[in-house]
């Protein structure tokens, strides 16, 4: 993803305001969730995807956001505290996400982000700021298709009936 560069000539309006900060706080919220799914899973290439998708993706749109929002003079949204990295063996079965599960919640998350960034895209005013959200759509596709690919690789992916009518 591009630094943005804000030539923020106009205030934003209160709906910018609102779903820039919400946008911020949802994503400080799955950063959390990133670094449980981290530790829950012991195969690599989830473990590796995981990490670039927290670091490439979640990160940086979190520093991206937050200096928007700083520039502008608004308040930046609470976040959690990072997680401490644990090992898997030492969580209990019970309380496991297996690799499977991490993925669907992920393929899910990443299609809601999708949907969020088109509608940031359509109702914001500053086309640096929609650039940046189109930039994020198109990370968050790119993911999606590896992860598609990792379940698929990995026996993970359902898929869903065929009509043959």
């Amino acid at each position: 993803m591009g630094k943005m560069t804000s030539s923020q000539q106009d205030p934003f309006h209160s709906g910018e305001v609102y779903h820039l900060w919400s946008y911020l706080y949802d994503t400080k919220l799955h950063i959390v969730t990133m670094q449980v799914y981290i530790n829950h899973t012991n195969e690599l290439k989830l473990k590796n995807f995981l990490e670039d998708l927290l670091e490439d993706n979640y990160k940086e749109e979190e520093q991206q956001i937050e200096a928007i929002l700083k520039e502008a003079g608004i308040r930046l949204p609470p976040g959690p505290p990072d997680r401490p990295n644990v090992n898997v063996e030492d969580i209990p079965a019970g309380a496991r996400i297996n690799d499977d599960e991490i993925t669907r919640f992920i393929q899910k998350k990443l299609m809601a982000e999708k949907l969020v960034c088109s509608y940031m895209i359509s109702m914001l005013n500053q086309e640096d700021i929609i650039t940046l959200f189109e930039d994020f759509h198109s990370q968050k596709t790119e993911h999606e298709k590896k992860l598609v690919l990792l379940m698929k690789e990995n026996g993970w992916f359902v898929q869903p009936p065929t009509n043959i009518k």
